[in-house]
């Protein structure tokens, strides 16, 4: 018994040890202290871990073999940053100026290469055509033009000088970056190309953050004329059964929301719906998210922040006949037009008791307290924009999101617009 117990506790102790580490420093002044860890799968960032600084240096420890995109959190600061695992220990330096990160310097060689690429990668395509014509002037033979010819086929290249065994991530991204989603690649590309990639790719397409393009893309690729018949064509390949087809199938659903597709949404949200299998926790998120939402739901409620013009607690806490919830930000240029119309109206709102409930998706705390100055109705902000519990909870993917509750909280309308609003309410 007592060499089983040695033996258990070996593995016990091997299992704790790190994959990789995560260090990540920062100067003296940056005052936050907590700092969350995200891997990716498809375009959903998922809580690795929670670390608090000392000496503002943070230590993350990576238990498992994880090569894809990776981002850090600092909730206090609304802070965040990105940066890539091919499975090695990955060193971070931040420079900052009042508490907001200004620069990221990679100190690991996966992540300076990997910078170095999406920067030639950016000069590619705003900067190559303008040389291409610029290099007709000049002759090959003189310092400047030979200088121009090299810096042209530097820009030019794409992952050809990349070692896929030492940086397999990074030969990844970049070459069915290039492939898929270059300028030119509409042009070469077709349906049947981008169905055997998501079919055959290994598991880095989910944590590559190409998945998502890639389904536009293949959503608009030869002019698509038949959406139906090319999503059921690529979901009948994967399989619907499968962790990568129900993470496709999760990332059409989000796609048909975004662009305003309802009928496929639908669609596709009833096939998931009405699976038989078990389901990854990848698509239970987007069904959780829509059930919460769906009209005769009960609106989840929420705990206020530091709201303003009232004092409730909680947004169940109000009451009132109807409630009008707003998801908006001062950034936003649809509510920027949307919401002064809605303002006009309030009186004639409030007179029937219905409240409006504004909440925001503002990162910059000036700026939303500047806006809701202008608005006589409950306001709240978590201040962090899209990195809020809101995007989730109520399956927000735009601002500015509606929805009507009546006086027990249920979901009896979700407009489109204002105009919709007012139209509810015979005020138009």
């Amino acid at each position: 018994m007592k060499k089983i117990f040695i033996l258990s506790a070996f593995i016990t102790a091997f299992s704790l040890q790190a994959q990789f580490t995560i260090t990540i420093q920062a100067p003296a002044d940056f005052k936050d202290q907590d700092a969350v860890l995200y891997t990716l799968n498809g375009s959903k960032d998922i809580i690795v871990s929670k670390e608090k600084g000392k000496n503002n240096l943070w230590n993350f420890k990576y238990p498992k073999n994880y090569m894809g995109m990776m981002k850090v959190y600092f909730p206090d600061s609304n802070n965040t940053f990105s940066f890539i695992s091919e499975n090695k220990n990955v060193n971070i330096k931040l420079e900052t100026q009042t508490n907001k990160i200004k620069d990221v310097i990679y100190l690991d060689e996966a992540n300076k290469l990997m910078s170095n690429l999406q920067e030639g990668s950016q000069k590619k395509e705003l900067i190559l055509p303008a040389l291409s014509q610029i290099k007709e002037y000049y002759k090959e033979n003189t310092d400047f033009g030979k200088a121009l010819k090299a810096e042209i086929n530097r820009l030019s290249g794409g992952s050809e000088g990349i070692d896929p065994a030492q940086h397999p991530f990074i030969y990844y991204y970049n070459t069915n970056y290039s492939k898929f989603l270059s300028n030119d690649a509409s042009k070469n590309v077709s349906q049947d190309d981008i169905i055997n990639f998501i079919d055959k790719s290994n598991d880095m397409l989910e944590t590559s953050s190409l998945l998502r393009p890639v389904l536009v893309s293949y959503l608009n690729t030869g002019g698509n004329t038949n959406v139906s018949t090319s999503v059921d064509k690529l979901l009948d390949r994967l399989k619907v059964e499968t962790p990568r087809g129900q993470t496709v199938l999760s990332e059409l659903i989000d796609i048909f929301d975004v662009y305003d597709m309802q009928d496929f949404k639908d669609k596709y949200l009833g096939l998931a719906k009405n699976l038989k299998c078990t389901i990854t926790d990848r698509l239970a998120t987007t069904l959780k998210s829509n059930a919460n939402v769906e009209i005769g739901a009960v609106f989840p409620n929420y705990t206020f922040h530091a709201p303003a013009n009232t004092n409730a607690k909680t947004l169940h806490d109000i009451k009132a006949d109807k409630k009008i919830v707003i998801f908006w930000s001062s950034t936003c240029s649809h509510c920027e037009n949307e919401l002064p119309q809605l303002l006009a109206k309030y009186n004639d709102l409030k007179a029937g008791n219905i409240q409006i409930v504004g909440l925001s998706l503002d990162t910059d705390k000036d700026s939303y307290a500047k806006k809701i100055g202008a608005f006589p109705w409950v306001n709240d902000s978590e201040l962090r924009g899209w990195n809020s519990s809101y995007s989730d909870t109520y399956n927000v993917h735009a601002t500015p999101t509606y929805f009507i509750l009546d006086a027990n909280n249920k979901i009896i309308n979700k407009p489109d617009h204002v105009g919709d609003v007012l139209e509810y309410f015979k005020l138009k």
